[in-house]
């Protein structure tokens, strides 16, 4: 006689998404203590189906997250954060008070400041700078709320993209759209509800651990839509397989399983097994109908530059986040680059030649996130959708082989838009030359992640998962609200 409950199932194990069967067990196992964990009816739906939509600790302000990250790290010195002092001192030392308290000792250590050819303007009631290598986004500056001052540890791309996407430095901590999925559940049966896109052939620096579920049971890691009409590996059924051979196979594995099931009524694998292929079944159908935007307006491509060899890739990506979005899909999370271009410009990593690497990928990104804002507004979604543009660090005011930059963790711009945030509000700063985060402003990645979880109505303190006898939450022992920031 098999014992095993239905909560010691799903616990320890989850069921993938795209056809796969159930995935691999958990070390040491976990108890889920949520906010439903005191509601038997709740816990009961949870433990029949980790996926069902599942109540907020309170109202939200948004529903769902656009979560984009600039790949690479950009100098948001060069883009956002107008300093005319290092216009002034360029091509001269930096005085060492600017480097009390930090660790400067990357890859090509302090040089000589440097200060790109940019114009700069104020934009908007807000007056918010921008460079002119972001002419449309510079059109949404009231529509923006900066974080000026954001901080984060570690200055390595690898590092700091997992503290970025985890909140940790190691791997095996959730991912911030893992503990969404897992505190919220799925609003849309037929689809992932934390997806992952990226426009290259391979998959984006650090792979599964940019989307993985950790500690959390598998159901609830990240689903990577590739670029292309078939977004999911294995979906599709073989050439020689018609549609009513699969269906007709389904049903055929479904009678056996639940005649199998029958006797042993307390182990529900064999159910979460069948589960698991009938949403695939039906993904076949949902997923790719969610990412083809044949059928939307050739001004709605436009908007999104598809119309435009630069930046067709990326503004693909964000039409298609705008749909899964309309669809129900809680956490989208998009990678930029790597691109076609070829050598150090793959990305936004410039160490060398920070002119032709940032006006390249201004141009891929600018355009298809001003059209994603036009566009989410325009259809009376962007109260509702939480964008967050984001980095694993900035880079410094000084010069790294001349005419490049080297990373910077210590004071850096990124921004939020929609979701019941602040529109045209700006949050902290840095110094004169932007080395550092002015003090008593700085936010850090797990400030960021309280923030996001805030806005959908998630308190981070109260979001708990009990592994190995600790109870765990997506901030870990850190994170604060940034109030400030929220409408």
């Amino acid at each position: 006689m098999n014992n095993k409950s239905r909560r010691d199932f799903l616990i320890k194990t989850g069921y993938g998404l795209g056809g796969l069967a159930v995935s691999g067990f958990l070390p040491g196992g976990g108890v889920i203590a949520s906010a439903f964990a005191d509601d038997p009816a709740l816990q009961a739906l949870a433990d029949a189906n980790p996926l069902a939509p599942k109540a907020p600790h309170f109202a939200p302000k948004a529903k769902t997250v656009i979560w984009l990250h600039m790949s690479g790290a950009p100098s948001t010195l060069d883009l956002y954060d107008y300093k005319p002092q290092l216009v002034k001192q360029a091509g001269t030392g930096i005085p060492a008070s600017f480097l009390q308290g930090i660790k400067t000792s990357t890859q090509g250590g302090v040089t000589k400041l440097i200060a790109t050819k940019r114009d700069w303007k104020q934009h908007g009631q807000s007056g918010a700078w921008f460079s002119d290598w972001l002419p449309n986004l510079a059109e949404h500056a009231d529509d923006l709320a900066f974080i000026k001052s954001s901080v984060t540890v570690g200055a390595t791309h690898d590092i700091s993209i997992m503290k970025l996407n985890t909140g940790g430095l190691n791997p095996g901590r959730p991912t911030l759209g893992a503990w969404v999925q897992y505190a919220l559940g799925s609003a849309n049966p037929n689809l992932p509800a934390y997806v992952v896109l990226y426009n290259d052939k391979r998959e984006p620096r650090g792979g599964v651990t940019n989307w993985e579920s950790g500690f959390l049971p598998a159901v609830y890691q990240g689903t990577p839509f590739r670029p292309g009409n078939s977004p999911i590996l294995h979906l599709n059924n073989p050439e020689y397989l018609a549609a009513a051979e699969k269906r007709h196979a389904l049903d055929l594995l479904k009678q056996i399983n639940q005649q199998h099931a029958a006797n042993y009524p307390t182990d529900s694998e064999l159910q979460a097994r069948t589960e698991s292929y009938e949403l695939a079944y039906r993904m076949q159908e949902t997923a790719p109908e969610a990412v083809d935007f044949s059928k939307e307006s050739d001004a709605t491509k436009a908007l999104y530059g598809l119309n435009d060899e630069i930046t067709r890739p990326y503004g693909e990506l964000l039409l298609r986040a705008r749909r899964l979005t309309e669809r129900g899909v809680r956490f989208v999370q998009v990678v930029s680059g790597p691109t076609d271009i070829k050598g150090d410009s793959r990305d936004w990593d410039a160490h060398q030649n920070i002119e032709d690497n940032h006006s390249k990928h201004s141009k891929i990104i600018d355009k298809p996130i001003a059209g994603l804002l036009k566009d989410l507004k325009a259809k009376g979604l962007l109260d509702e959708t939480l964008v967050v543009w984001t980095s694993e660090f900035g880079r410094t005011p000084w010069s790294e082989s001349g005419d490049g930059r080297d990373h910077n963790p210590w004071g850096y711009t990124q921004w939020m838009a929609g979701g019941g945030v602040k529109a045209g509000y700006t949050h902290g700063g840095t110094d004169e030359l932007g080395v550092q985060a002015i003090k008593g402003t700085e936010v850090d990645t797990y400030d960021l992640h309280a923030t996001v979880l805030n806005q959908l109505g998630l308190d981070h303190l109260k979001l708990i998962y009990k592994y190995q006898g600790r109870s765990e939450r997506p901030t870990v022992v850190y994170g604060k609200v940034i109030k400030e920031l929220i409408a």
